[in-house]
């Protein structure tokens, strides 16, 4: 049974713990039982700007810092996050109501980042030439540019500002202004806890919680050099089209209504068993869910009371119980968005096989429960089968082969993820080929990369020209600089002669 747990008020870090002199919290709730157990500051703009220039004030020393010194701070993070690794997990199980599983997934993957994050002294050498053209070499160096801001949604609350953002803006010399969401700062503030107990400068990483008012000083700010951001395309259009505007670089990954094409030939159980757990595992919220599956004419009743017996075998529960396998959305009022797409989904005409509206938790009845849902017969153009739900919600849509599959999967606006079940080589690479999502699976749910590939989305999931994790990621948060050298002979010296290319101009031999 529940039990009622102390509120606490959280405070912001701009070089140090500080409490807000807002007069505006934000309520935290534990999405298991309802209750409020924290309350987030809407920091004032003085405070995001006191962070910014916390962040810009550590800036010099730590970019001076050699890379060989700076990852020592990321090994001894990298070993206080497995000593804490199950208290991390319980936080994020707690404020976000992912299943243990799951909020250990979420807190691990900060652990993947910063030990990929340590191999930055290898990671930011540049290339070079010796003897490019007669008597000089030129060497490319990958230099920090200053403060970065990073702006996170709620879905992941320890992977998202801690490992796809915090590590290697660091590791490559930056500082960092944190914009945390406000109904999940907990993970991240424990995180920071461990960074200063790893012995990171005061600075280089700061967290702010704020309204959206005060989050726009982040991408105007001239000491604010660029922006990764993560949340829905109305806004990181606006973040990408305003940062942009105002000289920053820019990372904005957005919404997503990743489609799976089911052939004939797939094997039906281990296919179904793979699309609710990618359809409904974080209890759909998250951008690289499975919430389209397009099944060919031929197999699809089966696929449809396959699909209906697995989602029915799952427990819906708390967070925190071992034996949950769904656990609850992540407030009120999210939960009821959902429900608002599953109604407009029965008004649309899709077929409501199986309906998560009325789930009840015994003893938890106040948390933000949704069951798994599923609608067949999924028409073009009806919205539940083309935008972004978030939601433990699965949309089965017929064809009557690869080709109008793959047509339906590429005519949709969104393009994080596309997946593919079958047992045929030829097709498995005939849509790897052809299909127009960034990232895909064969015969994989949910084909996110680990931390040393980039996380790549297309079309209007993603805009901007270096994508978050791997390479991508260190070429984001460095310039380049091209330094060419030359060293006179002794004749040279005393000659004094200087060509109009000064001997950098490559020319043909002459015949």
């Amino acid at each position: 049974m529940p039990q009622t747990q102390t509120v606490k008020k959280l405070r912001y870090y701009a070089g140090g713990w500080k409490e807000s002199k807002t007069a505006k919290y934000m309520d935290c709730y534990d999405p298991s039982t309802g209750e409020v157990i924290a309350q987030a500051p809407q920091c004032t703009s003085s405070e995001v700007e006191e962070a910014i220039a916390a962040a810009k004030a550590a800036f010099p020393a730590w970019s001076d810092m050699p890379a060989s010194r700076r990852v020592q701070v990321l090994f001894r993070m990298k070993s206080l996050l497995d000593k804490h690794i199950d208290e991390l997990t319980l936080l994020v199980a707690k404020e976000h109501g992912k299943v243990l599983d799951e909020a250990l997934g979420d807190a691990g993957k900060v652990t993947e980042l910063v030990e990929f994050a340590c191999g930055i002294p290898h990671l930011m050498k540049g290339p070079a030439l010796m003897n490019i053209t007669a008597g000089h070499d030129t060497t490319q160096y990958m230099e920090p540019l200053g403060v970065f801001a990073g702006i996170v949604p709620w879905n992941f609350p320890a992977m998202l500002p801690m490992g796809w953002v915090a590590p290697l803006c660091i590791a490559t010399g930056n500082t960092l202004v944190l914009k945390l969401a406000s109904f999940v700062p907990q993970s991240a503030v424990r995180i920071m806890e461990l960074w200063e107990e790893a012995g990171l400068p005061k600075g280089v990483i700061n967290l702010v919680t704020c309204s959206r008012n005060e989050a726009e000083i982040l991408l105007r700010h001239p000491d604010i050099k660029g922006v990764t951001f993560v949340g829905s395309t109305s806004i990181g259009r606006h973040i990408y089209a305003t940062a942009a505007a105002n000289g920053k670089r820019v990372q904005a990954l957005t919404e997503a209504k990743n489609h799976a094409l089911v052939l004939r030939d797939a094997p039906l159980e281990r296919t179904a068993r793979g699309i609710v757990n990618s359809a409904c595992g974080c209890a759909g919220e998250r951008c690289m869910a499975l919430p389209v599956v397009v099944v060919e004419d031929a197999i699809a009743d089966k696929l449809v009371d396959a699909l209906a017996r697995v989602m029915k075998e799952l427990k819906v529960g708390p967070a925190y119980e071992k034996t949950s396998q769904l656990g609850p959305l992540v407030n009120a009022e999210h939960r009821q968005s959902v429900i608002n797409w599953i109604q407009k989904g029965v008004e649309e005409g899709a077929t409501l096989v199986l309906d998560g509206r009325k789930v009840c938790v015994k003893g938890y009845e106040k948390g933000f429960y949704l069951g798994p849902t599923l609608f067949d017969h999924v028409k073009p153009g009806m919205t539940i089968g083309d935008k972004e739900i978030f939601g433990p919600v699965l949309c089965v849509k017929r064809v009557k082969d690869f080709e109008e599959g793959l047509a339906i999967m590429n005519g949709n606006e969104f393009a994080n993820g596309s997946v593919i079940y079958t047992q045929s080589g030829y097709f498995a690479r005939e849509f790897s080929r052809r299909t127009q999502g960034g990232m895909v699976g064969i015969n994989v749910g949910i084909p996110v990369p680990l931390g040393m590939i980039g996380f790549t989305g297309h079309k209007n999931s993603f805009f901007g020209d270096l994508h978050t994790m791997g390479t991508d990621a260190v070429r984001f948060y460095t310039e380049l600089k091209s330094v060419t050298a030359h060293w006179w002979s002794e004749e040279e010296a005393r000659e004094g002669k200087v060509s109009t290319w000064d001997g950098m101009m490559s020319l043909p031999d002459k015949k």
